[in-house]
């Protein structure tokens, strides 16, 4: 009976709709979960209730099925239940009163102060390249920019003497970011000495720069961060990206105001660096389990 009834509403999508024969392959596929649940709780599609298709939606994301996939999941049965009120089949939808479930954005992967160190160890300073990869790396986490803020710096934009560099961030928005020393000493290292090595008398207004005079591109320095990751021994899937959440969670973890963070992170949404705020907590949750006494 399911089954007759799924294939009496595929038919409706492909014909009386007209809907791609992706987009109905996706609902087919989406239905044959809910009428193989209906099976296992031994009831038909038109049987089941508002309580029923809860407990569906715990059983998907029990699977381990994102928020995303058992959303899709209900949209499919909300236009299927209403396809059944509309032709008369049923009287009520019982899908009607569901909550879509949120999606919640991952939280962003950052590694620790020991996993920061031997990264940073990993350049070979003795060498140009080796200097300037120490000093993009001390940067990227001294003040979490973004790396095509970070590959973009001009000679103009860093103050080496008060240790400070400015960006122009998304929207064109300038800002002032503090680096701490151990960032600006590796900086006026690589800028006096290696630099200029690199350049071999040519010019450029940018910081970083390759053996051609050209700036270091994204899809370099994220190579570069890579292998030196692996020479690290660090298991995480290392992104430039990483860094920056890095600097955003120590500094909240050691007392630094939200606001703060945010100036310097460039976020015009104070609710975009909120979610650094979940990661402190669930450490402070694991610190609390491990070592209080009765946790």
């Amino acid at each position: 009976m399911s089954r007759d009834v799924l294939s009496e509403f595929v038919d409706y999508m492909r014909v009386e709709k007209g809907l791609a024969p992706n987009t109905v392959a996706a609902y087919r596929r989406d239905m044959r979960k809910l009428v193989e649940y209906a099976e296992t709780i031994g009831r038909e599609l038109t049987q089941l209730t508002r309580d029923d298709l809860d407990g569906w939606m715990m059983s998907l994301a029990d699977k381990g099925l994102s928020s995303r996939s058992t959303g899709r999941s209900l949209h499919a049965s909300r236009t299927f239940f209403r396809f059944m009120t509309v032709s008369r089949m049923l009287e009520e939808d019982p899908t009607e009163l569901m909550i879509t479930p949120k999606e919640f954005r991952p939280l962003p992967r950052y590694l620790n102060r020991e996993e920061v160190d031997v990264l940073l160890n990993a350049p070979k300073t003795d060498s140009s390249r080796g200097a300037r990869d120490r000093a993009m790396i001390e940067i990227l986490y001294a003040s979490g920019l973004r790396v095509s803020e970070l590959i973009r710096l001009l000679l103009t934009q860093a103050d080496l003497n008060l240790g400070i560099v400015s960006c122009t961030g998304k929207g064109g928005k300038e800002r002032l970011v503090p680096v701490g020393e151990p960032a600006r000493l590796r900086l006026d290292e690589y800028m006096t000495h290696w630099r200029p090595l690199i350049l071999r008398k040519k010019r450029s207004k940018y910081i970083f720069v390759t053996g051609s005079g050209k700036p270091m591109t994204r899809q370099g320095f994220w190579k570069i961060l890579k292998a030196y990751g692996s020479t690290a021994g660090i298991e995480k899937p290392l992104s430039p990206h990483m860094l920056r959440h890095s600097f955003a969670t120590h500094l909240l973890e050691n007392g630094a105001d939200l606001r703060s963070v945010q100036a310097m992170l460039g976020h015009s949404n104070i609710s975009t660096t909120q979610i650094y705020t979940h990661i402190s907590r669930i450490r402070l949750q694991r610190i609390y389990e491990k070592h209080h006494p009765r946790a």
